[in-house]
């Protein structure tokens, strides 16, 4: 059953469920005629029964009116011995005998049975009455030829048309079932036509506002989601390959200028030590992009401790102090007031480090780290006091290889705040950036 067409599924219940309410009304129509038919029998049965008992033991007048033509009838007058003394019809036997006799001696009777000398089923109706002095049975029956004949016809008539009507309504069915999926035939179809060589491109939606209209809003929208993974992916690739390109052509270059000609060894330290520098942007390179790819199939390591913020604070400030120093800049931690927070100190330290790498290398003046009570959350700042973000920069700072101009950018990757967010996000937090209204940039972990 699973392995057929949608439409099948839903005309073949659709089918039996019709084929067995046909047959039900069918057998309820041939039993609600059946026994319409044989009520009318009954009730001209009694008529007849009532009229015939004013003529017993009346032998100028009989039983039954030959005048009346209602079909076969028969009228007998019954002895208890069974005995026949008077009948509608000479050649026709005691249509009552034995038990049956005894009962109808007693109270009235309906019955359906044969007659012996007569063809098919009768319906007698009888009653105990008094024939000269003594009691007797009289007995009045109407032939059922008449009702057995249009039952076999309305039988005969729907074993016709019931076969006809099933048909018809699965048939109904089916192309009910076809147009209802219609919709999702042309929504597979445009699928089929969709790939990555034909961005925006979308399903139809059916303008009915019904679930497969739902089906195809939800499936759009995704749609939509996947394209921009695509092309994000489509960009990181392009920009890590660039990222990538930039310091290998270095360290090629500077390795085979030092090999073009003898060199003296000042020239050769460096050129060893520019080779370094470009191999160490590529060790850093290469971790962040493992530290992104990680984050994404959720593999981030979090190992969350009690974390005292000003400890934290206080060992990225010892980390830095020395390239601060070297750049004439200041670096410090404002006053705390005791904040722990539940977090992997490695990991909030690693932001931390890269928002203070950031500073130092694109902002200008003291750099500052500090740590808040916001709403129930922890946020621990990095500001400076440069020039701050341009505006148009802020919504995608922390995009990865994102840069706010060439200037600022040099050598850097542009994933340090796109790794600040993966770690905030990693511990259930967010991470911000602002422009301070007295001058420089703002840029917080919230935990």
């Amino acid at each position: 059953m699973k392995r057929l067409p949608i439409r099948l599924r839903l005309t073949l219940p659709f089918a039996l469920g019709m084929a067995l309410l046909v047959a039900a009304v069918g057998v309820f129509i041939y039993e609600r005629v059946g026994g319409e038919l044989l009520s009318s029998v009954d009730q001209s049965l009694g008529v007849q029964l009532a009229e015939s008992a004013h003529h017993v033991g009346d032998l100028r007048r009989p039983l039954i009116d030959p005048d009346v033509n209602e079909g076969p009838r028969i009228a007998q007058v019954i002895l208890p011995d069974g005995t026949v003394a008077s009948s509608s019809s000479a050649a026709v036997g005691p249509v009552l005998s034995g038990d049956k006799l005894s009962r109808a001696l007693t109270q009235p009777q309906l019955t359906t049975s044969d007659v012996e000398g007569l063809r098919g089923d009768w319906r007698l109706a009888s009653e105990p009455v008094r024939y000269r002095d003594g009691p007797a049975v009289l007995v009045v029956g109407r032939s059922l030829s008449t009702r057995t004949e249009t039952l076999g016809r309305l039988g005969r008539e729907f074993l016709i048309t019931a076969p006809i009507v099933a048909v018809l309504t699965i048939l109904a069915g089916y192309a009910l079932a076809a147009g209802a999926l219609r919709p999702v035939e042309a929504m597979r179809r445009r699928a089929a036509a969709i790939s990555a060589a034909t961005p925006g491109r979308r399903l139809p939606v059916p303008p009915a506002k019904d679930e497969l209209s739902a089906l195809a809003t939800t499936l759009n929208e995704m749609l939509a989601r996947l394209e921009a993974a695509f092309e994000h992916e489509r960009r990181f690739v392009a920009d890590a390959s660039h990222e990538l390109r930039t310091p290998l052509a270095l360290l090629r270059t500077e390795l085979e200028v030092a090999l073009r000609r003898p060199r003296s060894h000042d020239e050769l330290e460096a050129a060893l030590r520019s080779a370094a520098e470009e191999t160490e942007r590529l060790v850093r390179l290469a971790e962040d992009l493992l530290l992104i790819a990680r984050a994404e199939e959720g593999a981030l390591p979090i190992r969350r401790e009690a974390t005292s913020t000003g400890e934290l604070l206080e060992r990225v400030r010892r980390r830095f102090a020395g390239r601060a120093a070297s750049l004439g800049r200041g670096l410090r931690v404002e006053p705390g007031n005791g904040l722990v927070v539940d977090a992997d100190p490695a990991r909030v330290e690693q932001a931390l480090g890269n928002l203070v790498d950031n500073a130092l290398q694109h902002g200008a003046g003291a750099v500052t780290l500090a740590a808040r009570a916001q709403n129930g959350h922890v946020e621990l700042h990095v500001t400076d006091e440069g020039g701050g973000f341009p505006e148009r920069f802020v919504e995608r700072a922390f995009d990865r290889f994102s840069r706010a101009d060439e200037a600022r950018s040099a050598g850097g990757t542009g994933l340090g705040l796109s790794i600040v967010t993966l770690i905030a996000s990693a511990h259930g937090g967010r991470a911000h950036a602002a422009n301070r209204p007295q001058g420089g940039a703002d840029v917080w972990l919230e935990l």
